[in-house]
């Protein structure tokens, strides 16, 4: 899963069953088994849009196998319960692997129907190597920096330069980070959040995570089944082909996305100006890319940076106005302007990005085995760039360092539980990063776990993002557990998809004033 370095934000609520949780149940005695760490000091860190936000460190083991060993610091985030009924700390992700959770414990909250949020303490983290925490991890600064080589090895030489570019990737990590990467990893950050629950007193915590976030809830549920209260999984990661499996399964959903996109800007002619035909708009984005693969807009955006500007589109319908406009900006009057500001809006990786990118890696590279011969990834890769060739040979170049990667895998973990209290899953349709199948998948392997699905719905990242049939079934499970129980197929609620976005002169002040882009720019991409 794949994401750009903005800060992505997830959660996942995990809880004991629909009994109403007192005190002593949210933060009794520590289990037995851990150790007691000593609580966060809290302090005041609130900002204009979330004034309640409270910031901290926790120390925890670079080895949880060695506690005493090498420490390192994560940096913790929280907006503390007001209610007289408290139901314990909601601990929440927004995925990556390399994304910020701290600015999300504030948007979790605010999002909720206060009665609700007001019954948690609601925690953000930067899990290890991220952000704020310590080390915060940044293998190559600038590796993203344009202009690339095009991502479509046509030629050796351009296959060449990519795979210069990814192996010193590679090769630079292990260099300055050799003592760190062993312990870069899901099972490693599942354990760093039993950290923190011991740090908060709490003898169960809730959960809710979105994209990658699904999976290290799923891992921290298997490690620890006793230790959650409830758990809520966002657009969910299919454990069963962690990682490369899963971005190969990427490529063909974002080709589809891509097209629906194209689709959408056919259905608005009469303000793009780009014809009516799906199919010939894909072949004037095409004819785009390879004149821009010839001459890079501004000498900033060329045929792989055009890729990283509409792939957002591939995540949220939210920004398809603003690429629509700059696509016929370029095709209809030559304007580079527009492109290159949705280069830097969408598709730019600023300082945060290489550190997002830098975890991503690490955690991925290390989590799964990935093939270690390039001409599998090659054969992969034209194979299916074939069928579906918008983010094939991005896509691959973006994960490419772990066929070269300085350490050695671990094997990915099953997830399959029998022992949780019952769990809520969302899951649109037409999700391309993480393809409704995870989602079917997951609810298979959490028994007495609820799928609830968006019909037709093509986002990545629904809840808390404007679709109240799909907020009031959140809503409803953090008050008192209650979750959906169908009577038969794949899931047990269905919630039809909002409605498309309009293009900016016909909407007004347009997509970023919804409480989707305000999610989805927390979420980043690539997560």
């Amino acid at each position: 899963m794949r994401q750009r370095a903005a800060v992505l934000c997830g959660a996942a609520v995990i809880a004991a069953g629909t009994v109403t949780a007192t005190s002593a149940e949210a933060g009794g005695p520590h289990p037995a088994g851990t150790s007691h760490t000593a609580e966060p000091s809290w302090q005041e860190c609130g900002t204009d849009d979330y004034p309640t936000l409270q910031c901290a460190s926790l120390t925890v083991p670079l080895d949880h196998a060695r506690p005493d060993g090498k420490q390192i610091a994560l940096a913790l985030s929280r907006v503390p319960h007001t209610a007289g009924k408290y139901q314990g700390p909601l601990l929440v992700n927004p995925g990556g692997p390399g994304g910020s959770g701290l600015t999300l414990a504030g948007f979790v909250a605010s999002s909720l129907p206060a009665e609700v949020a007001a019954q948690y303490d609601v925690i953000g983290f930067d899990p290890r190597g991220v952000g704020q925490s310590e080390p915060a991890l940044n293998c190559r600064p600038g590796h993203f920096d344009p202009v690339r080589p095009d991502s479509v090895p046509a030629t050796p030489a351009t296959e060449k330069a990519n795979l210069t570019r990814v192996k010193s990737f590679a090769d630079a990590c292990g260099e300055k980070y050799a003592d760190v990467l062993p312990y870069i990893d899901t099972v490693s950050t599942a354990r760093d959040m039993d950290a923190i629950r011991t740090a908060l007193g709490s003898q169960k915590i809730n959960y809710f995570g979105y994209s990658y976030g699904t999976y290290l809830g799923a891992v921290y549920a298997k490690l620890h089944p006793d230790r959650v209260r409830r758990l809520v999984l966002d657009s969910v990661v299919d454990p069963t082909g962690v990682w490369y499996e899963a971005n190969l399964g990427q490529d063909l959903a974002f080709d589809d996305r891509h097209r629906d996109f194209l689709a959408w800007i056919a259905e608005h002619d009469a303000v793009y100006g780009l014809g009516t035909a799906p199919e010939r708009i894909e072949a004037t984005w095409y004819a785009t890319r390879a004149a821009l693969a010839k001459k890079p807009a501004a000498g900033r955006v060329g045929a792989s940076e055009l890729e990283d500007t509409f792939l957002p589109g591939a995540y949220y319908n939210g920004y398809w106005p603003y690429l629509a406009e700059a696509f016929a900006a370029y095709v209809n009057d030559g304007d580079t302007g527009p492109l290159v500001e949705a280069y830097e809006d969408f598709g730019a990786v600023d300082a945060p990005g290489d550190n997002g990118y830098s975890v991503y890696t690490a955690v991925e590279c290390r989590d799964a085995v990935w093939p270690r011969d390039w001409n599998e990834w090659r054969d992969d890769s034209w194979n299916l760039h074939e069928k579906a060739p918008f983010m094939v040979w991005n896509n691959a170049w973006y994960n490419a360092p772990c066929a070269f990667w300085p350490t050695a895998s671990r094997q990915p973990v099953d997830v399959a539980n029998r022992e949780l209290p019952p769990a809520l899953l969302f899951q649109a349709t037409d999700d391309a990063a993480t393809p409704y199948e995870g989602g079917v998948t997951v609810h298979g392997l959490l028994r007495g776990s609820s799928l609830v699905v968006e019909e037709d719905g093509g986002n990545h990242g629904i809840t808390l993002s404007g679709n109240t049939c799909l907020d009031e079934h959140l809503a409803a499970y953090l008050a008192d557990g209650t979750v959906p129980r169908g009577s038969g197929g794949e899931a047990d609620a269905v919630c039809p998809a909002l409605p498309g976005p309009e293009p900016l002169e016909e909407s007004g002040a347009g997509p970023t004033s919804s409480l989707g882009s305000t999610l989805h720019g927390l979420l980043g991409f690539r997560g």
